[in-house]
Order: structure tokens, then C-alpha cells, then sequence
């Protein structure tokens, strides 16, 4: 039995392939992903460098599939010391998963509430839980609207999942859907911080990274142009990153020991402030209830 385990969602590209990498250093490693081949690729590059990792199938835009994943997990009888909830996509198009709810609000929010409340019953007190949200939530961010961005734009958990928002919003195909979803995602943070105190509940802003996965919709020359030129320099661009640098501040995070809860952190790991809205302890309650009650309704 291993002293420590971590798990981790989207291990296989970006930000969550080198964090899992980085995460092998300090125990086991829980790769949680869609993907079996690339799954079980992470993981004999883990093995290979004398780590130990396991794998389980999970696509989080399926929230039932989201719970069973869960329970596999809580079956292996882990020490678990941390959890990392770095899966995510920003579709340029609108699509929905197999209830017919939005694909963004699905994955990035509904999947990994659904993944988290299973685990957490089974957490050991201290746990570290962390999300990896995004700054675009905020509409007073500079550099998110200067990039088109308008903020989150929740209405309700209900017409989240209907792919529905604010008014006024952004004009980039995905942005409200994913600006959202990492709203809800920061305001489960800040709620659950507040509900379970035995754990430590944290959100990480990484940074911009050009060149991850999270841009796989764009255009060939401008994925090569990201992953090539743009991504190497970018942790010397304010509130820019790439996967290298991204990884060992989410795991400095991650592995942790402090009591630090409801914290919300920069792409240097230092705390920073999110929405007045999403900040605002009635709206993060009410984003909670309310997708704990569309769960609910659908029997998820």
C-alpha cells in the first residue's frame, strides 16, 4: 500500500499529462480519462521512471458515468491525499451529451460536482481537493475581455445544462458555455470549502497556454504556431503559462500540507480574486442547490 495516492482527471494531454508526471514523484497516481490507449500511455511513461499509476475510464460529460468512476476509485482502498479536477474542454461549437445537455456545462461542471461529491464521503480529513478553473469567469478580468470574453453568464443550473445564458454575452462561438462552467466550477470551490471543513477545498487559475489541448477545435497552422513558438515563451507573458511551468505549481498546490481552504490561486500560485458575483456566498450556495437539484431530477 502505497503511503499517498493522487487523482487526477485529463491526464492524457496538457496541463494534466505533466501533472500527473510531476504528481508520480509524491505517490501513486489515479489517471481518470476517455481515453484507454492514451490512459495506459501516461501510464507506463509513469511506471517507466519507477512510478506506480492506475487508470479508470471516465468521460465526465456522462455524470452517472462521472459517479461510477468514483466508486472504482473509493473499491482500490487508496490513501488518497489529493484530488485534481483538471478535465476540461471549450467546444467552438454548440453540441450536447447523451441527456442532451450542453457538452461544456456537462464536462466542466456537472461531471466533475458528480465525481467530487462521490468521493468526498470516502476522503480522509485533510484531503486536498482542487479545481482547475479559468479567469474568463470574471468580466472585469482585463486580459479575458480584451480576448472577447464577457464573464460567466449563469442563469440558473437548469439553463446552464440547456446551453442558455445571460444576455449580452460574447460573441466567440464556446465562450459563455465555458466561461460558465469555470464560474460554477469556482463557486463549487468556495461552497464546499465552507460545507466540509475536514477537507481543504482549492482552485487554481493556470494561466493561458497556448498550444494545449484545450484549443484542439483550432485550425492546424495555428496549433503548430501555439505549441511551437508561442508556447516556450509564455511564462514570460503576464497571466501566461504552458504545461511544464503549469504543472509544478499545480502539484506545489496539490501536495500542500497547509490548512489553506476556499483559496482560489494564480497561475504563480499566489491567491487571487475571482467575480464579485462568484464571490458572493448566497450566488456560490445557489449555484451548488441548484445543480445538486438537476442532478437530482435527471436520477444522476
Amino acid at each position: 500500500m502505497p503511503d499517498k495516492a493522487y487523482v487526477i482527471t485529463g491526464p492524457t494531454s496538457g496541463f494534466g499529462r505533466r501533472t500527473a508526471l510531476e504528481l508520480a514523484e509524491h505517490g501513486t497516481v489515479v489517471l481518470v480519462g476517455r481515453d484507454a490507449a492514451k490512459l495506459d500511455d501516461v501510464r507506463r511513461r509513469i511506471e517507466g521512471g519507477g512510478g506506480a499509476a492506475l487508470t479508470v475510464r471516465c468521460d465526465l460529460s456522462d455524470p452517472a458515468g462521472a459517479r461510477r468512476a468514483a466508486a472504482r476509485i473509493v473499491e482500490l482502498g487508496l490513501p488518497i491525499a489529493g484530488v485534481l479536477n483538471n478535465a476540461g474542454i471549450f467546444p467552438n461549437r454548440p453540441g450536447t451529451n447523451a441527456l442532451g445537455w450542453d457538452i461544456a456545462y456537462a464536462t466542466n461542471h456537472l461531471g466533475p460536482f458528480v465525481f467530487t461529491e462521490a468521493l468526498v464521503p470516502h476522503l480522509q480529513d485533510g484531503t486536498q481537493v482542487v479545481f482547475v478553473v479559468s479567469a474568463v469567469e470574471d468580466p472585469e478580468r482585463g486580459a479575458a475581455t480584451v480576448s472577447g470574453f464577457r464573464g460567466g453568464r449563469y442563469v440558473s443550473a437548469e439553463a446552464s445544462s440547456r446551453g442558455e445564458w445571460k444576455p449580452g454575452g460574447s460573441k466567440l462561438p464556446g465562450a459563455d458555455a465555458y466561461a460558465t462552467s469555470k464560474q460554477c466550477n469556482l463557486a463549487t470551490v468556495l461552497a464546499f470549502a465552507r460545507e466540509t471543513p475536514r477537507l481543504r477545498f482549492n482552485a487554481i487559475e493556470p494561466g493561458f497556454a497556448p498550444g494545449t489541448n484545450l484549443g484542439r477545435d483550432a485550425g492546424p497552422l495555428l496549433r503548430l504556431l501555439a505549441k511551437y513558438v508561442l508556447s516556450p515563451v509564455a511564462p514570460l507573458v503576464k497571466h501566461w503559462t504552458n504545461p511544464g511551468t503549469a504543472a509544478r505549481v499545480i502539484t506545489r498546490i496539490l501536495t500542500d500540507e497547509s490548512d489553506a481552504t476556499g483559496v482560489y490561486y494564480d497561475e504563480k500560485g499566489r491567491p487571487m480574486r475571482g467575480s464579485a458575483q462568484v464571490h458572493d456566498p448566497a450566488f456560490n450556495a445557489r449555484v451548488v442547490a441548484e445543480t445538486r437539484a438537476l442532478l437530482e431530477t435527471a436520477h444522476v
